[in-house]
């Protein structure tokens, strides 16, 4: 019977595939694809319904199927198409068998749905997959990127270093704020951080918390922390919570904090009387310097 079934398939061939571009074409603007061109999206589609076809047909293999996946994933086209495209795929190709069926018998229609199920499903499950691992690697690569430019330790003077912290902190990315930290301090040699929060929009309890575990851990390894860009919704939640911060140097502004920081580490800035002078001095511009 299943072979049967996939004769008349293959033999209705170009009638199921001008009902699927009539089916589909319907679909636009519920599947994501109506800014496609119409050049574009007719290759698309032959090329689609071809895939589907050969795979029924047996002259498709796996890679087949993994290769044009991988060409949709590359070139953007959502998800919603490839699952509309087969589900109208095994709609017109049901009506089409039952159609050349004399009579056909409420049994006989659902062997024939299992049948043309058993064609469609692998191919829905296949695709499907592909799309999944692809957007997971590429989630998981972004959430790498994310992480490593979300703490980054920035050296700004001799063992002074800035690390600025922007967005929510949770307990995954309290964790690599730490080993980043602590690597950086390594790596710099620094004795002062200043962490700004200024960008954090919450700190609660638990932020708070990974703060201090990470100004210890610091602290452990010989330098000192400064928590600065302490806001006044900021400085209130801190005292409604109760927390703690007396071991903890704060400061409003990163300004403040790197004042304190040049102090902490013996160093001051110095005004010069004639700065003209000074900076044609720093950038070789100086005449007398040449001829010297």
């Amino acid at each position: 019977m299943g072979r049967d079934l996939k004769e008349v398939a293959i033999k209705n061939k170009e009638h199921i595939i001008k009902e699927w571009n009539k089916e589909i074409s319907r679909l636009k603007d519920v599947n994501y694809t109506a800014e496609i061109s119409a050049e574009l999206f007719e290759s698309n589609n032959e090329e689609f319904v071809n895939v589907i076809l050969n795979s029924i047909r047996g002259d498709g293999t796996p890679q087949v199927i993994k290769d044009f996946s991988d060409r949709m994933i590359h070139l953007g086209w959502p998800l919603s198409y490839i699952t509309d495209g087969l589900l109208v795929f095994r709609k017109v190709t049901l009506d089409t068998i039952l159609h050349h069926i004399d009579q056909p018998e409420g049994e006989y229609i659902s062997e024939v749905l299992k049948y043309v199920d058993s064609w469609v499903e692998p191919i829905i499950r296949q695709l499907v997959n592909e799309y999944s691992v692809s957007w997971e690697h590429v989630v998981s690569l972004q959430r790498i990127a994310l992480q490593e430019l979300s703490a980054p330790l920035i050296p700004v003077m001799d063992n002074i270093t800035i690390m600025p912290l922007i967005g929510t902190i949770d307990t995954e990315r309290a964790k690599f704020i730490m080993e980043n930290l602590l690597e950086g301090v390594m790596r710099h040699n620094a004795e002062v951080v200043l962490i700004d929060i200024t960008g954090v929009p919450v700190v609660d309890t638990m932020v708070a918390h990974h703060l201090f575990q990470a100004t210890e851990a610091v602290r452990l390894l010989g330098a000192k922390c400064i928590l600065v860009g302490i806001r006044p919704e900021i400085a209130q939640t801190i005292v409604n919570l109760g927390i703690n911060f007396t071991d903890l140097p704060t400061k409003s502004t990163l300004k403040k904090g790197f004042l304190l920081a040049l102090e902490i580490t013996n160093k001051k800035i110095l005004e010069v009387e004639n700065k003209t002078q000074s900076i044609d001095k720093l950038l070789g511009l100086d005449k007398g310097s040449e001829k010297n």
